[in-house]
């Protein structure tokens, strides 16, 4: 997290929170929703700025809740996720692919899963900043930055690269079986998307 932000809490620390005019998309986009696009449901605007989507992603957090945000300055900006807190990327090396998430963080796989839509999310390990303050009312805060498990939606755009390192099994519902990654073969199991905030604490859409 940003020096500037962590300064800017301490000077003014009760600015009100905001809900609703950010989110996170399927594709790793963030988009600004105004109060029209919230009320009629739409996905709004996607931001294009360079330095604006970097200084998102640098001052990207969650709270003990499982509500992720945006730390604007002293203004903590609260995050609908379309899915899941990560979105990530087969990036394709010399050697080995990586794994990167929308804040061009490295994403450690331990295993992944299918839903009844036949959406891939990875499960592993990502380091997060964890603000461990137990006050709502955030009147003080303490950043941690952990490595932690948490979930991640894979680009759609990088299914097939899945499907060439994936062995695949039909299930009632979706699919399920094993995929190899940096040597290891690593297990791909079945899951309803109903289930995925409950099962990784995780709050899709954070309210006052």
């Amino acid at each position: 997290m940003d020096e500037q932000v962590l300064r800017s809490l301490i000077k003014w620390p009760n600015v009100p929170h905001c809900f609703g005019w950010l989110a996170l998309d399927r594709r790793g986009q963030w988009r600004m929703r105004d109060e029209f696009a919230q009320a009629n449901n739409l996905p709004g605007n996607a931001i294009q700025h360079t330095a604006l989507n970097e200084f998102i992603a640098r001052n990207y957090a969650c709270d003990t809740k499982g509500r992720y945000f945006f730390q604007n300055g002293p203004q903590r900006v609260f995050i609908t996720l379309d899915a899941t807190p990560w979105i990530v990327r087969i990036i394709p090396t010399d050697a080995e692919p990586n794994l990167l998430t929308q804040c061009q963080s490295s994403f450690k796989p331990q295993g992944a899963l299918s839903d009844e839509s036949g959406n891939i999310y990875i499960t592993g390990l990502v380091k997060n900043t964890v603000d461990e303050s137990a006050n709502a009312e955030n009147t003080s805060n303490d950043f941690i930055q952990i490595e932690c498990p948490s979930i991640a939606l894979l680009h759609d755009h990088d299914l097939d690269l899945f499907a060439d390192l994936a062995k695949l099994r039909e299930e009632a519902c979706s699919f399920g079986g094993s995929w190899s990654w940096h040597g290891e073969t690593l297990p791909l199991d079945p899951i309803h998307s109903d289930e995925l905030s409950e099962c990784f604490g995780f709050v899709k859409k954070p309210k006052e």
